[in-house]
Parts: C-alpha cells; sequence; structure tokens
C-alpha cells in the first residue's frame, strides 16, 4: 500500500544510506530503500511506456496530488538507445516543492539506517584511459571530418579511470555535490552520481521546459574576468553557431507534442563550477493527450550537445574515435511520478562509482576550427568538480 504524509523538517540524507536522490533548484527527492526494480528491454526508448504502467498500479486513492508526490521512479538511463535499462522505486520517497511544503511517501518497509559515516578514500589515483596526445589526434581527425563536409559538430569525450584505497560511499559524494553546486541538478542512482547544469526536459503538468547548453568557456574565480570571459563567450560567432544547432534539435523534437512552445530570444551564460556555458530556456505547453517525461525523453535523447549533428554521422564518428562504452555519462538522468510528471538532466559531470572504482568523463563539441590544446583543457576543467568531490578527504 503506497501512502503519502507530511515529512519531518529536519529529513535528510545520511552519509552510508543506499541513497537514490535527484535534487534541482526547485524541487528535491530522494529515497531509501527499494520497493520496485523496472527494467526496459533493449532499446530503451522503445519500452519507457512499462514505467508508467507499473507506477500506475503502485498508486491507491485519488491518485498524485502533486508532481513528485506518490510513487516515483529514478533513473539513469544509459547514452547508448539501443541497450537495455533500469529504474527503481525506493521504498521511502521524501519530497520538497518549491514552495516549501515537504512530503514521505511509503511504497513499502521503511529501513532503519544506523547513521555510521563510512569511512573515507585518503588516497586517489587518477590515470587518463587514452593517452592526452592521442586524444587531440582524434579531435584533428574530427575537424578533417568537419572541413570536408561530412557533419558539422561532434562531441568527443576523454575517459578518467579513478582508483582509491577505499570504497566510494555515493550518499557522500552527493551530499559534497549538492553543497558546492546548489544550483545545478544533482544526482544519486545505482552508484550513478553529479551534478549536471543542464536540463534535458522536465514536464510538470501540461508545462515542458528544456534549457540545452552548448558553447563554454573557463571560470577563474575572479568576477572581473570571468565577466570578460562571458561576454566574449555570448559574442562568439563560433558558440552561438554551435549552441543554435542543439536548440533548433531540441525545439524541432517537441515541438510535436505542443499546442504553444518558444525558445529565449538569446542565450545567456550560466555558471557551471569551473566552467561557463551559453544556455537557451526552451518552454511551451503540451497538448492532450499530455505525453509522460520519459516521452519526452525519449524524444529527445542524444541533444547535439552530447552527440553531435547531424545525428547519425555525429555518433558513427564518436564511436569510432572514443572507442569506449560511456555508460550512463551523458545518458538521461532524473525521475517520473505515476501521472507521467518529473524532470531529467544530461548526465554530465557525473561518475559511475563502483566500490573503490571509478568512472569519469568530460566531453566537448568540437567543430571545424576546434584547437585540440584548448579542447583538452576544456576536458579538464569540466572533470575537476567531480574529481574534487570524489578525492576530498
Amino acid at each position: 500500500m503506497t501512502s503519502v504524509q507530511p515529512d519531518r523538517p529536519d529529513a535528510a540524507p545520511q552519509p552510508g544510506d543506499d541513497l537514490v536522490a535527484f535534487s534541482s533548484p526547485r524541487r528535491r527527492l530522494w529515497g531509501t530503500g527499494t520497493a520496485q526494480r523496472i527494467e526496459l528491454p533493449a532499446p530503451w526508448p522503445e519500452h519507457v511506456g512499462r514505467v508508467g504502467e507499473v507506477l500506475a498500479s503502485l498508486v491507491d486513492g485519488d491518485g498524485v496530488a502533486e508532481p513528485g508526490t506518490g510513487p516515483v521512479a529514478f533513473g539513469a538511463l544509459p547514452y547508448d538507445r539501443s541497450v537495455a535499462a533500469s529504474l527503481v522505486v525506493p521504498a521511502v520517497i521524501h519530497g520538497c516543492s518549491p514552495d516549501g511544503r515537504r512530503w514521505v511517501t511509503h511504497v513499502g518497509a521503511e529501513r532503519t539506517v544506523d547513521g555510521a559515516t563510512p569511512p573515507a578514500p585518503q588516497r586517489l589515483e587518477v590515470r587518463a584511459v587514452r593517452d592526452p596526445d592521442a586524444w587531440c589526434d582524434d579531435v584533428r581527425t574530427a575537424t578533417k571530418h568537419i572541413t570536408d563536409g561530412r557533419l558539422v559538430k561532434v562531441v568527443l569525450a576523454r575517459e578518467l579511470s579513478l582508483r582509491a584505497d577505499a570504497p566510494f560511499d555515493p550518499a557522500t559524494v552527493f551530499l559534497r555535490l549538492c553543497e558546492s553546486a546548489p544550483h545545478a541538478f544533482t544526482f544519486c542512482v545505482d552508484g550513478f552520481v553529479g551534478a549536471s547544469p543542464e536540463l534535458l526536459v522536465s514536464r510538470l503538468g501540461d508545462v515542458v521546459r528544456a534549457q540545452p547548453m552548448a558553447g563554454t568557456a573557463p571560470r577563474t574565480g575572479d568576477p572581473e574576468t570571468d565577466r570578460r570571459v562571458a561576454a566574449a563567450l555570448a559574442a562568439s560567432t563560433k558558440d552561438r553557431w554551435e549552441h543554435q544547432i542543439t536548440i533548433d534539435a531540441v525545439h524541432d523534437a517537441i515541438l510535436g507534442w505542443c499546442s504553444y512552445l518558444d525558445a529565449e530570444p538569446a542565450p545567456s551564460v550560466v555558471d557551471a563550477g569551473p566552467v561557463q556555458h551559453l544556455a537557451t530556456l526552451v518552454e511551451g505547453r503540451l497538448s492532450a493527450p499530455v505525453p509522460s517525461v520519459l516521452d519526452l525523453v525519449a524524444a529527445l535523447h542524444p541533444t547535439p550537445a552530447v552527440g553531435g549533428w547531424p545525428q547519425d554521422e555525429a555518433l558513427q564518428l564518436q564511436a569510432t574515435l572514443e572507442q569506449a562504452d560511456r555508460g550512463r555519462y551523458a545518458g538521461p538522468v532524473g525521475w517520473v511520478d505515476a501521472a507521467g510528471n518529473g524532470a531529467f538532466a544530461v548526465g554530465i559531470r557525473s561518475a559511475e562509482l563502483d566500490g573503490p572504482s571509478a568512472r569519469v568523463f568530460a566531453g566537448v563539441g568540437v567543430v571545424a576550427d576546434s584547437d585540440p590544446a584548448a579542447e583538452l583543457a576544456e576536458t579538464q576543467s569540466k572533470a575537476r568538480a567531480i574529481l574534487d568531490a570524489l578525492g576530498r578527504p
């Protein structure tokens, strides 16, 4: 039986919890225990409807009173659309709405937490899976494909392999990221943790929102320098063009679901830890019958911000050059309730944790005039925030 009640004001995730969580600047959901696991066969985008069926079977009474109440499934979905996926419905789900209202949903038996903080790793070894010089050669290969006219953009990621002297605690890493990146979409799902700046899509009632990001510049921490860099980013023909590719693709992917859809007339510059991005809010009203947020996720992923453009050519070149399984990196990560409400971020600035081991990816959008050394430096900047959260004793 599912029950929803007011939550304690001091309820919060704790280190050592078997935590499942997704926190945004406006709404926070987190849970412990497992009431049900929902398996999606390959290819996962073709089976997202199963999630709504399972959640509907768990609803009692009048259904979902507010987005995020009742049973909620959390998922960190693979980047590769051709594989299977899994989502989890926690036994106990805590929520907090934008107006400060708090609730707790019991889908299964509550788990007792002993409150013990697991020992933190004291030593961390970081190794680049691919030699940086070889990766720069890949960027040069990609730019040749682009200048030859075979595509206009491809996103290439570098993989880092981490080994610690003690197991990583996903809940501890999540809490560190919530503290260091309060305006990000912070998540912890089945050992996949991160703090993404980018909203893939949200659906609350009939309102749909996305905030694609493409175009990046470093942040130094000096306000005046960062303002100058942000102004240069906003004025950059290269970055604005790269950004517009993503905006157009996102707009076109969800337009057919909408009675109204519009994008901001010009991008803004958004701080994201060690870097800053061009970002544009896309917002609209969905037509009846209103799709689930997972239908929208399946229509959008992967955007040009993580794949490239044109999509087929970019993904083929990406797979050839990266020679790595991205796992859940750059895949959709978020939550969905029984009414189809939910929010999914792009799973970047993230790590896949497995005991004392971890995998971290950082990617860049390569276009015709990309400089390999600058792109390498950008991957290093993007990886810094998650490495700090993993490496802090």
